[in-house]
Formats: structure tokens, C-alpha cells, sequence
């Protein structure tokens, strides 16, 4: 296994750009790179995904850690490096980092002609921790796909990476989608979050499948998007309190839908 020890190392100073959220086109100008840091993320890539293009591991903890050395023995020899601990640290987005980081390709999947399942629709959502937590929120739902509109924080960011724990490999996420070009697709319901104009989502029965659409946590949802819904729906709440967290939001919307139909048994 190669070694890195100096912060002036080409290869070390192209994971410094990744590791800030810069992502890079790596040897295919189709498929943009991102560093996955971190033992759970990294074994969810290599369980889901396969190997990684690289692999980079905190010398010290490879020698002191079994989980470490088990990850690494995994993988090919000649897609593994490993470096000083000042450099592991130097890389990690977190106080206490676990001295594994993966570069891999963003998987960029084509839009379906026709949707026909249960999916999640974000429309602007800006936060990372929010993004993350939706997508969170639909895998543990049992929702496999995920569609983000222009002005989404970036599915495959650090940040979002972090609070989706590993539902990036459960999901196929598609971003910066014309959600409106999109309404033409479905064959399902769509339906939409909203404070206006909505039922309350406990006065009717949810549909099986549906898209849930989510919108910007300032503004909403889109004009366009509420009126080309199918059905609006609101969570009731104690009067003189801000509304939901979006990625809040979700949860209670999604799994009651999932309540009613594992109630009805379909």
C-alpha cells in the first residue's frame, strides 16, 4: 500500500479540493468525483456500489483498528493508499474522524419515462441537513426513488451525505429536474405539502403510491407545482406555532401513508 505524508502530494491535494465539497471530473468528464469519509458510508458504497476508484486510510487506525483493517482487506491493493494521521485529519469533515475515505463517481442516472411508484419530489430545498434527512426519511418509508429540483442543495454533498446515512444506496436520486417538465410522466397521484387550500392528511386515505412533493423551507412549495397537484394536504397542529421542519414534515406524511396501507394490508 502507497504511503502519503506530504500536504504538497498532487493526489493528496486533489482529496483536499473533494473534501470541501468541490467535486472534479476525474478521468470521465461525465461522472463528477466526491470523497465518502467515514467507515459506515464507505462500507455502504462498497456493499451497494462495489469497489471504490480510490481509497485512502489513516495509517495509525488501519494498524489499531480491526474494522479498518477488514474494510481495506475488501478491496484491491492497488485502489488502496493510506497516509499520516495529520493528513487523515486534515481531510475530515467532522470533529472525531474514523480514517477512511473513498473517491467515487456520482452515479447519474436517466429520468424514467413513465413513473409509476411511490417517489419523493423535492422542489428547492436549500439545507444540506434537510436534504439529507428527506432522503433519510423516504428510504426508511421504503421509497427508492428521489427527484430534486434546480436550487436542492447537492444530493452528493458532504453535508448531505452525512445525514442521509447510507440512503444514497437504497435510492436512485436524480437531480436538477424540471419537476413541472416531469408532471407529464406520472402515473401516480401527485401530492403536495401546503398550509393553503388542503385537507387535512388525516380526513381521507392516502394512496398506495403517489409523489410527494416538498417544497423550499421559506416559500413552500411552487405555484406551479400546487396546481398541478392532485391533492394538497396539510399536518393539523397547535395553533400559534411555526409550522414543521420540512424533512419533519415528511416523516409525519410519509408514514402515516405508510401506516394506512400496512393497516389495509396492501
Amino acid at each position: 500500500m502507497k504511503h502519503i505524508s506530504s500536504r504538497d502530494n498532487p493526489l493528496y491535494k486533489r482529496l483536499l479540493r473533494l473534501a470541501g465539497g468541490k467535486r472534479d471530473a476525474g478521468a470521465d468528464a461525465g461522472a463528477p468525483r466526491v470523497l465518502l469519509e467515514g467507515t459506515h458510508l464507505c462500507q455502504a458504497w462498497l456493499d451497494y456500489a462495489g469497489p471504490p476508484e480510490l481509497a485512502l486510510f489513516d495509517a495509525e487506525k488501519l494498524e489499531a483498528q480491526s474494522e479498518l483493517k477488514s474494510l481495506a482487506h475488501a478491496l484491491d491493493s492497488s485502489i488502496c493508499l493510506s497516509c499520516d494521521s495529520r493528513l487523515a485529519k486534515g481531510l475530515s469533515q467532522v470533529e472525531h474522524g474514523q480514517g477512511v475515505y473513498f473517491v467515487v463517481a456520482v452515479p447519474t442516472p436517466q429520468l424514467p419515462t413513465r413513473i409509476d411508484r411511490n417517489c419523493l419530489w423535492l422542489d428547492r430545498i436549500q439545507d444540506p441537513g434537510n436534504v439529507g434527512t428527506l432522503l433519510r426519511t423516504a428510504a426508511a418509508a421504503g421509497m427508492d426513488q428521489a427527484y430534486l429540483s434546480p436550487g436542492c442543495a447537492a444530493a452528493w454533498s458532504p453535508k448531505v451525505l452525512r445525514s442521509a446515512q447510507g440512503a444514497h444506496f437504497v435510492m436512485t436520486i436524480y437531480e436538477h429536474v424540471d419537476l413541472m417538465a416531469l408532471r407529464d410522466r406520472l402515473a401516480v397521484p401527485l401530492v403536495a405539502t401546503a398550509l393553503e387550500d388542503a385537507r387535512s392528511l388525516y380526513e381521507a386515505p392516502l394512496p398506495r403510491d403517489c409523489a410527494w412533493v416538498l417544497g423550499n423551507e421559506g416559500q413552500g412549495v411552487a405555484a406551479d407545482l400546487l396546481l398541478a397537484a392532485d391533492r394538497r394536504v396539510f399536518i393539523p397542529q397547535a395553533e400559534n406555532v411555526e409550522s414543521l421542519n420540512v424533512a419533519v414534515a415528511a416523516g409525519v406524511c410519509l408514514f402515516e401513508q405508510r401506516r394506512q396501507h400496512a393497516a389495509l394490508g396492501s
